[in-house]
């Protein structure tokens, strides 16, 4: 099957040149190159009976995401050993039985059936579920031989043109597994919600040692091979075993369906389109780009359309929840022009206002301005990755090359492409910066009596950066460099945002620390902005 990727012939010359490289084995690269060219799943593979599994093979617990009003997409990954390669399986293929039903008891069934898990794509099952009224709530589980996987509950879009009085969602970013504990993800679970949007960062490539670093485990060792930078494929493999084995982190995937998208630790920190954080050769970092993101593939409850090609993959996607709310789900890291100045805090100049420079690349942009164009919901609502607003401390010009304020020119398109459609209600949901922020969006960021032209919501981390403070170091001078800056706050958690027909609300949940496990959740502070008259104010 021929490769419809911009990247191919440069993706094959660097596998043929593969045994100079450090970084990849020899079945690395054979794995990079096959899907490289997109060949089929189904490649040659012998069958095993699954009644021959001897240990649960449902470790990775289950998963759903990207709710429509008629389907739901639903995934698992078979993996009895998730710490071992190939999860502890053989490379055959494997027959899954899947069920949806009315109850989490599953006597009322409306769906089931067979789909294959492959073994060139890790044992991982993907489902689309179709045929589902929509609004509604929906339980799902997997059966392999005699084993029966946790029960997942899920939950359909509304219809296109339903009126729906209320819709909750929750927000989530950067979980480093070796920074603390995913607590955060228990009380996630136990929320009342309709959608959870993950705004990037759901692993990390660096090293975690042999006690889970901040984690600190006694009660268990880490196998070495967690203990370096995820590069290979079979890397990203075993760390989204890893991160998945997590039980807060199941929890939260079994009681609601997610919506992902990536930022950059999901491959390398802070790689910009083809562009590597480190200097090696662009055609090799495209090889680890294509595994990381055909690892990502795997572990994601996506659709086909998000199937990887290489190491291309279209991540961008638009969802409707009745005539609420549009959500465009946006990838800020696959085809941005490369950070100006080297990257960090620098000073803006010609080099990061250069007008050609591009946040979202250009097809992306008319994608979404388009779209806005075409909507017809009261919220349009934007998950991304990186800080969107302005954003700089008192005294100081600097601003991150790594945020939308490295790329002015770039917002400045989407903010008059959201005015032009006639956009009332724009909200923006980040991640990425390891507290939690609320921010006014402004016409013009450079003066602050000009109109507020919607919200961003920037959730803090689930565990990244450890435990954190109430207040970061820098919180009085951020304050008071940004007027439009309404809150600031540093301990973990996620944010929950309900979206009604008069307003909508945000609500900053936080636990005090991630260092050691059980910390209880508490409200840091709570927003609301007015349809039509967009500016936060306390709830």
């Amino acid at each position: 099957m021929t490769s419809t990727s911009g990247h191919d012939q440069e993706l094959r010359a660097a596998a043929r040149h593969i045994h100079r490289r450090r970084f990849l084995t020899v079945t690395g690269a054979a794995a990079a190159l096959a899907f490289a060219t997109n060949l089929p799943g189904t490649a040659q593979a012998a069958e095993l009976d699954a009644k021959r599994i001897t240990d649960d093979p449902f470790t990775l617990g289950v998963a759903s995401g990207d709710p429509l009003p008629g389907s739901v997409l639903l995934w698992t990954r078979l993996a009895p050993k998730p710490y071992e390669p190939d999860g502890g399986l053989p490379r055959a293929r494997v027959q899954v039985r899947w069920e949806l039903a009315h109850d989490a008891r599953f006597r009322r069934t409306v769906r089931r059936g067979h789909v294959t898990a492959h073994p060139e794509f890790a044992h991982s099952v993907r489902v689309e579920a179709g045929g589902l009224d929509p609004d509604r709530v929906y339980w799902f589980r997997f059966r392999a031989g005699d084993w029966t996987s946790p029960a997942g509950r899920t939950r359909t879009a509304p219809a296109r043109g339903a009126r729906i009085s209320e819709l909750r969602l929750a927000a989530v970013s950067c979980q480093a597994y070796h920074d603390g504990y995913f607590t955060a993800y228990k009380h996630l679970a136990e929320e009342d919600l309709d959608v959870v949007f993950h705004l990037g960062d759901y692993l990390y490539e660096y090293a975690v040692n042999g006690v889970g670093g901040a984690r600190a485990y006694t009660d268990r060792r880490l196998p070495a091979h967690f203990n370096r930078e995820t590069v290979t494929l079979e890397d990203y493999r075993l760390r989204y075993a890893l991160y998945k084995s997590d039980p807060d982190l199941m929890a939260a995937h079994a009681a609601h369906p997610f919506v992902v998208t990536w930022d950059d630790h999901e491959t390398e920190n802070n790689y910009a389109g083809g562009t590597p954080e480190n200097d090696v050769p662009p055609e090799e970092f495209l090889l680890r780009r294509a595994a990381a993101y055909r690892a990502y593939w795997e572990n994601q409850p996506l659709r086909a359309p998000q199937r990887p090609d290489a190491a291309d993959m279209r991540l961008y996607r638009r969802l409707h929840f009745g005539r609420l709310a549009q959500f465009d789900i946006l990838d800020t890291r696959q085809y941005r022009s490369n950070q100006a100045y080297g990257d960090g805090w620098q000073l803006p100049g010609p080099e990061s206002e250069d007008p050609s420079r591009t946040m979202t690349g250009a097809e992306q942009e008319r994608w979404l301005i388009d779209g806005w164009r075409e909507s017809r919901a009261l919220w349009n609502v934007v998950p991304q990755q990186v800080t969107f607003s302005r954003r700089r401390t008192v005294g100081d010009p600097k601003v991150s090359m790594d945020a939308w304020d490295g790329y002015p020119a770039s917002r400045r398109r989407v903010l008059d492409g959201a005015e032009a459609a006639g956009v009332d209600n724009l909200m923006v949901l980040t991640g990425d910066v390891h507290v939690a922020h609320a921010f006014d969006l402004k016409k013009d960021f450079e003066d602050p009596d000009s109109r507020t032209v919607g919200t961003e919501f920037i959730t803090t981390s689930v565990s990244s950066g450890k435990d954190g403070a109430q207040r970061p170091a820098n919180y009085d001078r951020l304050m008071q460099g940004n007027a439009h800056l309404k809150f600031c706050g540093g301990r973990r958690g996620y944010t929950t945002v309900t979206l009604g027909g008069d307003a909508a609300r945000a609500d900053f949940r936080t636990v005090s620390a991630v260092t050691t496990p059980g910390a209880p959740v508490t409200t840091a502070a709570s927003l609301v902005t007015e349809a039509g008259n967009p500016g936060l104010k306390p709830a």
